[in-house]
């Protein structure tokens, strides 16, 4: 096969073998588990963000202070597209309603289903970063290009299983967060796609898709998903969520010698 032929098989590939796994484990997880397993969740998310991304961010930069200004653009990006979601609510439903049941019941599933929102945000730049690298790859030699796209889909199952739950939780059906979830997987062919044809103007974009990869994590995590840990004040479900969180950034610790291979 042709290198051109490579790329678009194993992006696909990546991309939706990925997500299948990631969703065939969420779809056995019984549904009053989901909130339960948001803390791993959190957990992959940070994992992925702080051991995986963010590193790749600040030495793909031109400096760690450039990484750095891209990654709080990219948080304030999420804050601002978040406000988008909340004022298109109000507008729908009335403000008012909107928040005598956020003070009264929590996070309900129409409330916090911007979290899925600005998940499939970042995902998907992650999933164009992935193509770039995986195009990368088979333009230097056929047996890297396998190696690297195997690799991204072993590291990226316990991300894309995070991502699947939080879906989840924020209200979308399984259905809906399978179908979301692959045609986010797209934008890894896209970005092999774009970069087999013009390489190096796409490598040069990789720096800051990865810092609003990171940024959406992190964002998500702290600002959307914690908060609601804390409802829960009992020593026990503390206890629980501290494992599930650790949990979470152990899957991906796990896979992370692979990522290193993948990205490095």
């Amino acid at each position: 096969m042709t290198p051109l032929a490579w790329i678009v098989l194993m992006s696909l590939a990546g991309g939706l073998l990925s997500v299948l796994v990631a969703s065939g484990i969420s779809y056995a997880a019984r549904p009053h588990w989901v909130p339960v397993l948001i803390s791993y969740a959190i957990g992959a998310l940070l994992g992925a963000a702080f051991l995986e991304v963010l590193p790749h961010a600040i030495e793909a930069a031109e400096s760690p202070e450039k990484a750095a200004m891209n990654i709080l653009a990219g948080i304030l990006l999420f804050f601002v597209l978040e406000k988008l979601v909340l004022w298109r609510h109000c507008h729908d439903e009335g403000c008012a309603g909107h928040e005598q049941h956020s003070h009264g019941h929590g996070h309900g599933g129409h409330e916090h289903g911007r979290s899925g929102l600005l998940i499939l945000v970042g995902d998907t730049f992650h999933n164009f970063v992935d193509g770039v690298l995986i195009a990368a790859a088979f333009v230097e030699s056929t047996p890297l290009g396998i190696v690297t796209a195997l690799a991204i889909i072993a590291h990226e199952i316990p991300q894309e299983l995070g991502d699947f739950l939080i879906l989840l939780h924020s209200g979308y059906s399984r259905r809906k967060a399978l179908a979301f979830n692959l045609l986010s997987s797209l934008a890894t062919l896209v970005g092999a796609i774009l970069a087999y044809f013009a390489l190096s103007e796409m490598q040069q974009l990789v720096p800051v898709f990865l810092a609003l990869a990171a940024a959406s994590m992190i964002y998500v995590a702290v600002a959307d998903l914690i908060p609601g840990l804390h409802k829960r004040t009992e020593l026990r479900a503390t206890a629980q969520q501290v494992l599930l969180i650790a949990a979470g950034i152990a899957s991906i610790v796990f896979a992370h010698p692979l990522a290193e291979r993948a990205l490095g």
